[in-house]
């Protein structure tokens, strides 16, 4: 009798097959180090689990998780911005999703390097702006650093507030043939990244959700919990307040710094909402000037302030260098620290790194060599084919380096002939660099694995007990075999990076216990920046209704053949046309036309497209504080308008796609009911929209409702959406003075000038910055005299006139609300003021 096969035999016997499958067609890379295979072509240890793992799925279900992970990221609104993409620049966040796989060992070396290179960097910062030995004894030449822009003087001789320069570095790092990690570069000014690594990680937990728990991958929040730490310990004054300074919302890292200031509790800032007095950095909010005690810094320091660094900087903090040095403010990293990511720096920090530290560099950087230098230059030239020649100070060399390193082999004889050229005139400016062949990591093409180079860049943050070092990272994957591509903006990919442990994780959150979480009914006081955005929002989104509804009432009316419908398509044309969304040319013999312009032409001020994106410019600013939902919203809507209508259907599908893109807008304001606390931002947001709203009705009434004809106080309902509210009160016929009541004056129809009226006065009643003691300010006067008019006329008193007045008060009221609140202190043309 044949001997039996035990069971767990023929289990591992099918793992093994299945990832053998899985491996067919893998070819490492000749001459590199493979992350997932060695060089005999076997599985690395730390690999195998998570191969067998996906063995097991198979092909369809892996390509289902990883499809559902990119939905994810899309939904949640995850993206980067391309700074030469013709079409607007925003594109979803490219995710890797295998992720790279690292055992505990080789971390803890990893670990120990970075922790030692953080020290060191500091330590150099700490001399250069301070007694600056290290230029006096000659280990560092005074040119490499006086040459650098990023060196910064108004910085010499202060002292950080916290006694250091760096609260987050962050090193690039490869691995090359020898199976050795290289430093590549290092990351001082503002290191970047971070929020993108957690995404990864929140991604990639969606579509395995239990491998990564039963792999002991270490967790990311203990990083984010001592970098927050570190931070808010820099707090004088006791308020607590801590803000993420950013350039906004045209930096391709935007969403990231969105995400961490909200994943970390700060607020976000530009540097508009930021002012300075006595030495001291407030933030502008609609409840006055709120003191802000620690900055962490995304805008490079150069920016920082017109009035001491770059004048040309319109994102900066003017005085902000004073309070620096006043000790009014700690900024994180410290102005001026971007000084030692220059690669002119890289050939002197192995020496420089033993005098500081009185030790030998655990992790080495790439052989680097500085063309300020006799030896080093006849070097670089001798070497020339064999090297990557790079600007010495990261910043393009224009005519020599326009597009930054290349390598030397690579050139034609007169881009050779240039570059050499420089080198010898102006080797000061000029770097030779070792070519590193990076190693690969697997990805998932097409239901299959591939090698692809990487870049891993790891964080390291300055806390209350020390560095700490994130258990993992930002991972860039080149899309090609090119190692030179390893780029975001130049198509690579980004991947979660998976940090073994031998056992069991502990959970780690950012979020305090259940018994110690204080309870809040505020998110902190509204930047008025903030306010601004939120108000435009909701006058750009309304006045898109608004146009949507004539529209679709236009078309409605072209396709009827009513009688009496000529005379109502006259007034709507009217309409369109002084709306500035039609244009004046096009004949009334075809007033389908006026449709289709006004769904598609960037031309005209007031059609939809413009309209929309001027609607998604404004919500970019407020990111961080509007739903997922609200941003797809109006992402969606853009997409719709894009799409081409068929002339031979033109009428039904213009009345089709605008009735789609009013069920669209209706999504929009819902969130905005249901999902938004009626705190300051909401209120902003719809009073922008009443106001909006309340002119809009003023101009339906004034052209539909003043000598009406056959057919036009029936348009007047519709436009105002009150058709089923007069159906059930009056009889079928339409009457001028029931209707005008019904849009002008009834207190209870949400779509009525009186009930918007009413809305604005609530609202501006419970904003804050009321004194009880003081006089009522100019905008609530306003809102109050138009309330009182409301109630003290009748539907017949509302004529041409009446109807422009109050038209004209809205307009002063919204002026008002922006000299009260908003940073603009000067009264604001408005699209309907540009219009009229």
């Amino acid at each position: 009798m044949a001997a039996r096969t035990e069971p767990q035999a023929l289990t591992r016997r099918f793992e093994e097959e299945a990832v053998e499958a899985l491996l067919a067609g893998y070819q490492p890379l000749p001459g590199v180090h493979d992350e997932l295979v060695d060089a005999e072509g076997h599985v690395r240890p730390h690999w195998s689990s998570l191969l067998a793992a996906l063995a097991e799925m198979g092909v369809d279900e892996v390509n289902r998780r990883f499809q559902a992970t990119d939905r994810h990221l899309y939904r949640s609104g995850v993206f980067y911005r391309v700074y030469d993409d013709p079409n607007g620049g925003e594109r979803p966040w490219p995710i890797s999703h295998l992720p790279l796989v690292i055992d505990a060992r080789e971390w803890r070396a990893l670990e120990r390097g970075l922790i030692q290179r953080a020290q060191m960097m500091e330590a150099v910062l700490a001399d250069l702006y301070g007694p600056a030995n290290l230029m006096r004894s000659g280990a560092l030449p005074a040119a490499a650093v006086a040459g650098n822009p990023d060196f910064l003087r108004p910085m010499v001789g202060v002292d950080p507030h916290g006694g250091s320069f760096l609260k987050v570095y962050a090193a690039d790092i490869g691995r090359g043939p020898d199976g050795r990690w290289w430093v590549l570069s290092d990351r001082t000014q503002s290191p970047s990244g971070a929020g993108y690594a957690l995404e990864n990680r929140l991604a990639i937990a969606r579509a395995l959700p239990d491998l990564a728990r039963s792999l002991n991958v270490m967790r990311l929040a203990g990083y984010f919990q001592a970098m927050r730490v570190g931070l808010t310990k820099l707090d004088r004054s006791g308020e607590g307040r801590v803000g993420l300074l950013t350039p906004g919302p045209l930096n391709e890292t935007y969403f990231e710094h969105a995400y961490l200031a909200r994943y970390l509790g700060f607020v976000l800032l530009e540097g508009d909402d930021l002012t300075v007095r006595d030495n001291v950095v407030y933030v502008r909010t609609v409840a006055g000037l709120k003191r802000v005690d620690v900055l962490l810094r995304r805008l490079d320091a150069d920016y920082a302030d017109p009035m001491e660094l770059n004048p040309r900087s319109q994102l900066g903090v003017p005085g902000l260098m004073q309070a620096i040095r006043s000790g009014g403010v700690a900024v994180a990293n410290a102005i001026g620290a971007g000084v030692v990511e220059a690669p002119a720096l890289m050939g002197f920090l192995p020496r420089i790194g033993a005098h500081v530290l009185g030790e030998e560099p655990i992790l080495p950087n790439i052989a680097t060599w500085w063309c300020g230098q006799e030896a080093e230059r006849a070097r670089v030239l001798d070497e020339f084919d064999d090297l990557v020649i790079a600007p010495a100070f990261q910043r393009p060399l224009p005519g020599v380096l326009d597009d930054g390193p290349v390598i030397g082999a690579d050139l034609d004889p007169k881009q050779r002939a240039a570059v050499e050229a420089a080198i010898r005139t102006r080797g000061v400016d000029i770097v030779g660099q070792e070519a590193v062949r990076l190693s690969t990591t697997p990805v998932w093409r097409n239901g299959r694995l591939e090698p692809r180079p990487f870049i891993l860049r790891i964080f390291v943050a300055a806390g209350e007990n020390g560095w700490t070092v994130m258990p993992g990272g930002f991972c860039r994957v080149s899309d090609s075999l090119d190692a030179r591509a390893v780029t975001m903006q130049s198509g690579g990919r980004s991947a979660d990076v998976w940090v073994l442990d031998a056992a069991p994780v502990e959970p780690t959150t950012l979020l305090p216990s259940p018994d110690k979480v204080e309870i809040k009914r505020q998110t902190g006081p509204l930047p008025s920046r903030a306010a601004d955005n939120f108000f435009w929002l909701g006058r750009y989104v309304e006045r898109a209704e608004g146009t949507l509804r004539l529209l679709r009432t236009l078309a409605g009316r072209l396709s009827s053949t009513a009688e009496g419908g000529g005379a109502s398509v006259a007034k709507l044309l009217d309409l369109l046309q002084a709306w500035g969304a039609a244009p004046d040319d096009v004949t009334r013999a075809k007033p389908v036309r006026h449709v289709l312009a006004a769904m598609s032409r960037r031309d005209l001020p007031g059609a939809l497209p413009n309209l929309i994106e001027a609607a998604r410019q404004t919500a970019s600013v407020i990111r961080d504080r509007l739903s997922p939902d609200a941003w797809r919203t109006l992402a969606d809507l853009s997409l719709m308008l894009a799409e081409p209508v068929p002339a031979a259907s033109a009428e039904p599908d213009a009345y089709e796609r605008t009735d789609r893109a009013l069920r669209a807008l209706a999504a929009f304001s819902g969130l905005a009911s249901e999902n938004m606390n009626r705190l300051a931002g909401w209120r902003f947001l719809d009073l922008g929209r009443r106001i909006e709203r309340g002119i809009a009705t003023c101009r339906f009434a004034r052209t539909l409702g003043e000598a009406p004809t056959a057919g036009t106080l029936d348009v007047l309902l519709e436009l105002c959406d009150s058709q089923i509210t007069y159906r059930s009160r009056y009889v079928m016929v339409e009457s001028r003075a029931p209707v005008l009541d019904l849009v002008l004056l009834d207190p209870v129809n949400p779509r009525s000038l009186a009930f918007q009226i009413d809305a604005l006065v609530h609202h501006l009643d419970v904003l804050p910055g009321h004194l009880g003691d003081e006089p009522p300010p100019p905008e609530e006067r306003l809102a109050a005299r138009l309330a009182a008019s409301m109630k003290a006329f009748d539907a017949a008193e509302f004529d041409d006139e009446r109807l422009r007045e109050v038209e004209t008060q809205l307009m002063e009221l919204s002026n008002d609300i922006a000299e009260r609140y908003f940073i603009h202190r000067q009264p604001v043309d408005t699209p309907w003021d540009l219009m009229a």
